[in-house]
C-alpha cells in the first residue's frame, strides 16, 4: 500500500524531539509525578478532598474544573475559527466520527463490560455511562500532542456536544433498560435530563471556546494575524499542558485514594478500560486510514473516538446512584486509566504516522 504525503510540525518526528520543550518532552514523566503528587496531598491531607469538594462549577469539584476549563482555553485559542465552514462540510470525516462516537463506542463499552464484569451489576453499568458520554475536554489536549487538526476537533467537538445532549439518555435507556431485558437480565433506569447533560457541554465546551474565539478575535484584529500566531500563541500554547497537570493533581488527591483503599476493585475496573481504549483508538486510525484521510484529520478522528467525557459521567453516576455506589466509583477510575493511557496512544499515534504517513517537517510545534 503506498503511503500518504503531507505536512506536519516538526514536534512530531523523533529527530527533532531536542527541539521540544522540556515540558513537552518528557510529558509522560511529568503526568506520572502528578499522579503521584496528587495521590500524597490525598494520603497527607486525608480531609483536603472532602474540603476542596465541597465547592462545585455544576457538579465537579471547583478546582478540577477550573483545571479543566483552562487546558482547553489555549487549544481553543489556537483554532482559526475562519477554516471551521469549509471542514464542516467534509460530510464522509463527520459521518466516520459520528459512527465510531455514537454506533461502535458505546456498543464496545457494553460489550466488554459484560466480559469482564458480569458479576458486578454497579461496576458493569457505571462503564457502560462512561462508554455513552463521549469525549468534549481532554481530546483537545491528545489531539492536540499528537499534531491532529485543531479545527476539525473543534468541530467534531461541537458535534458530539450535540449528538450527547439528544442521544446520551436515549442511549443510556437502551443500553441499560432494553438490551439487557433481551439478555434475560435485570434492566436499570437511568434518570437524567437533557438539560442536565446541556448544561455540562455548556459549562466545559461553552466557556472556553468562547474565551478561546473571543481571544483570536479580538487579538488578532488588534495586534495583527502574524503576532497572533508568532508571539501570542506561542507564550500561551504552553499553559495547556500546566493546566493539564493542574488538573491530574487535583483529580488524584480528590479521589486517588481508591487506589490505595480498593486495588483489586481498581483493577478489575481498569481492563476494560485499558482494552476500550486500545480498541477504539487503532480501530478509528485505521478506519481513517484506509479511507485515506490525511494525518492530522486521521489522528482527530482516532482520539475523539477514543475519549470519554468523564465529567458527564461521573456526574450522572452520583447524581443517579449516590458518590458511595460502585457506578460512581468505576466513573471516577474512568480518567484515573484514561489520562495515562492516552498520553500513550499520542505516542503511538504520531509512530503510525510516521509509517503510514511521508513526514515533511515544516517548523515546531
Amino acid at each position: 500500500m503506498t503511503t500518504q504525503t503531507i505536512t506536519v510540525p516538526a514536534a512530531a518526528t523523533g529527530n527533532v524531539l531536542k527541539r521540544l520543550s522540556l515540558l513537552d518532552r518528557f510529558l509522560p514523566l511529568w503526568i506520572f509525578v502528578a499522579m503521584a503528587i496528587g495521590i500524597g496531598l490525598g494520603k497527607v491531607f486525608p480531609d483536603m478532598g472532602e474540603t476542596l469538594d465541597k465547592i462545585k462549577l455544576d457538579t465537579v469539584s471547583l478546582p478540577i474544573a477550573i483545571g479543566l476549563l483552562w487546558m482547553m482555553y489555549p487549544v481553543l485559542a489556537k483554532v482559526k475559527y475562519d477554516k471551521i465552514p469549509s471542514i464542516a462540510g467534509n460530510w464522509k470525516m463527520s459521518a466516520t466520527s459520528l459512527f465510531l462516537n455514537w454506533l461502535v463506542g458505546p456498543a464496545l463499552m457494553f460489550t466488554l463490560a459484560w466480559i469482564f464484569l458480569p458479576d458486578h451489576e454497579d461496576y458493569r453499568t457505571g462503564l457502560i455511562i462512561v462508554g455513552l458520554a463521549r469525549c468534549i475536554a481532554m481530546v483537545l489536549i491528545w489531539n492536540m500532542l499528537a499534531c491532529g487538526d485543531n479545527e476539525y476537533a473543534a468541530v467534531l467537538v461541537a458535534i458530539n456536544s450535540v449528538f450527547q445532549i439528544v442521544m446520551y439518555a436515549v442511549l443510556g435507556y437502551f443500553y441499560l433498560s432494553v438490551v439487557p431485558g433481551w439478555l434475560g437480565e435485570d434492566s436499570v433506569a437511568l434518570d437524567v435530563s437533557m438539560w442536565d447533560i446541556a448544561k455540562s457541554v455548556l459549562i466545559f465546551l461553552g466557556i472556553p471556546l468562547l474565551a478561546g474565539f473571543l481571544t483570536r478575535t479580538i487579538l488578532a484584529r488588534k495586534k495583527g494575524d502574524e503576532w497572533y500566531e508568532t508571539q501570542f500563541i506561542p507564550r500561551l500554547g504552553p499553559t495547556a499542558i500546566i493546566g493539564l497537570l493542574f488538573t491530574i493533581i487535583m483529580m488524584f488527591s480528590l479521589k486517588g485514594e481508591v487506589i490505595i483503599d480498593r486495588p483489586g476493585d481498581v483493577v478489575r475496573i481498569a481492563l476494560p478500560l485499558l482494552f476500550y481504549f486500545g480498541i477504539m483508538f487503532t480501530t478509528a486510525f485505521m478506519v481513517s486510514y484506509f479511507l485515506k484521510f490525511s494525518y492530522p484529520d486521521t489522528a482527530t478522528i482516532a482520539f475523539t473516538a477514543a475519549g470519554n467525557n468523564f465529567e458527564l459521567a461521573i456526574a450522572v453516576s452520583i447524581g443517579v446512584f449516590g458518590l458511595a455506589s460502585g457506578q460512581a466509583l468505576a466513573a471516577v477510575v474512568g480518567p484515573l486509566v484514561e489520562v495515562p493511557v492516552l498520553v500513550s496512544l499520542v505516542y503511538l499515534s504520531l509512530w503510525l504516522g510516521r509509517r503510514l504517513y511521508s513526514f515533511e517537517p515544516s517548523g515546531t510545534a
